[in-house]
């Protein structure tokens, strides 16, 4: 019971904390690469990328697959669309072959 009441006042007087994580994807970076500049150079780019265009470099990444699977999309139903155009003009021209081969033998 001590360690559940021990815990939830914890709780409640580091709830204020909670602000500080933003700096936590910088001291990932840090401990993994060892790095303290590479940390803060990432760290300020990502901030400078968000400041300018209101998007983190990730968004824009994501943004960025998005319209090239779009583009593949579009590409594919145009493709389809123009294969189908080509069968329906080829079975056309089959059409009217065969209706100009029955007039001039008449």
């Amino acid at each position: 019971m001590k360690k559940i009441t021990v815990i939830i006042i914890s709780f409640i007087f580091l709830s204020a904390c909670t602000q500080s994580t933003v700096f936590l994807g910088p001291a990932i970076s840090v401990g993994s690469s060892g790095n303290v500049m590479q940390a803060g150079y990432s760290y300020g780019t990502s901030m400078a990328v968000k400041q300018t265009t209101g998007k983190m470099a990730s968004e824009h990444v994501s943004l960025y697959i998005e319209k090239e699977k779009e583009k593949k999309n579009l590409k594919k139903r145009n493709a389809k669309i123009r294969k189908e155009m080509i069968n329906y003009l080829q079975s056309h021209i089959e059409i009217m072959r065969e209706k100009l081969n029955l007039n001039s033998k008449l």
